[in-house]
């Protein structure tokens, strides 16, 4: 029986809800995946880190986080070291899941680096290596014979990537727009209710749905980066994230989106990206007020939407879960199912 190695890079929710799923339902993988799946380090910047080759007690490692306790009491270090951890560690596979840093991806892109150059596979919630690193970092996978997989990083556990790679072979994508931020999404609706910009925001923190400081999901900087994933992984744009223009919802009063809503119309966040006759790509992230009759209008609440422009069906939208704990964590398991897969199909032709 294969069983992979893991080693959890940032131990918050995401990563906390994979552990507990490998905990829960481990025994279970085996005869459902076909492999099993063993935590061997385990880094976080309040816990420290711990390694341990022949596996991590789960039931411990998940009991820490709201006391003083760190891995130092539990044979481990209470700093987390995660370059040594990860190039070290015995990870087949690191499972990268730290805050996501806009403007140079860091710390999250030298944890994927240090990883694929130690012949260790990645998969990563993060969007930073990916948007603002993912030509190279792919390129650095392939030339060490290991895997980058990052498909929770646009619409969460909802395959968004894996999909119009797959299911959309044969057709010709000219671009997409989407609703692709759940915060800014809620903030709307409720602005469509009436209730102001501020009040909106703070009930969406209230209901965890946004950050202390919530500028990258009301400013669009978590859309713009997402847009040039898609842009650059689905329609091969070459483009940068300067390539991409932004404008958040900032701007928008109450009033503004209840009058439209009365006029049959409703306030989006919309990412976008287009083929355009000379080839290029143009992209962008800006509110829009789209008619009742879109098929992205009636996206609610956290729910994240794509619709793809396809040269033979038309428009064809996937829509699922943009947020969650536990969807996101399940996008590190489905990287994980797609590596394996990989490497089976890898066996079976050698």
């Amino acid at each position: 029986m294969t069983t992979y190695d893991i080693a959890l890079i940032g131990f918050g929710g995401v990563n906390r809800t994979l552990a507990q799923l490998i905990h829960d339902r481990g025994s279970s993988f085996v005869d459902e995946l076909g492999f099993g799946l063993r935590v061997v380090a385990i880094t976080d910047l309040r816990l420290g880190s711990l390694v341990k080759e022949d596996g991590i007690d789960l039931s411990v490692a998940l009991r820490l986080g709201s006391g003083s306790e760190t891995f130092a009491d539990h044979g481990g270090s209470a700093t987390p070291d995660n370059e040594h951890v990860i190039r070290n560690c015995s990870a087949d596979i690191v499972c990268e899941a730290t805050f996501t840093n806009p403007d140079d991806g860091e710390p999250a892109v030298s944890h994927v680096r240090w990883a694929l150059e130690s012949g260790k596979s990645v998969c990563t919630t993060n969007k930073g290596p990916v948007a603002l690193r993912g030509p190279e970092l792919t390129a650095l996978a392939v030339r060490n014979g290991v895997h980058f997989e990052f498909e929770g990083a646009v619409m969460s556990g909802t395959p968004v990537i894996r999909l119009a790679r797959k299911m959309f072979e044969g057709l010709k994508l000219d671009g997409f727009e989407g609703i692709l931020n759940g915060t800014s999404n809620y903030v709307l609706g409720r602005m469509e209710t009436g209730m102001e910009l501020g009040k909106a925001i703070t009930e969406a923190q209230e209901l965890g749905y946004a950050e202390a400081n919530p500028a990258a999901d009301i400013e669009g900087f978590d859309v713009q980066l997402k847009v040039l994933i898609l842009a650059n992984e689905l329609l091969g744009a070459g483009i940068t994230l300067a390539d991409v223009t932004r404008r958040g919802i900032s701007e928008l009063s109450a009033k503004e989106v209840k009058n439209a809503a009365l006029a049959g119309r409703r306030w989006k966040l919309v990412g976008s990206a287009k083929r355009n006759p000379d080839g290029t790509v143009t992209a962008g992230v800006e509110p829009v007020a789209l008619p009742l009759d879109h098929g992205l209008a009636g996206v609610s609440g956290a729910t994240n939407a794509v619709s793809f422009a396809t040269d033979l069906l038309g428009p064809v939208t996937v829509s699922g879960p943009g947020a969650g704990r536990l969807e996101t964590a399940y996008a590190l398991l489905s990287d994980i199912i797609a590596i394996h897969a990989a490497k089976a199909g890898v066996a079976a032709h050698a």
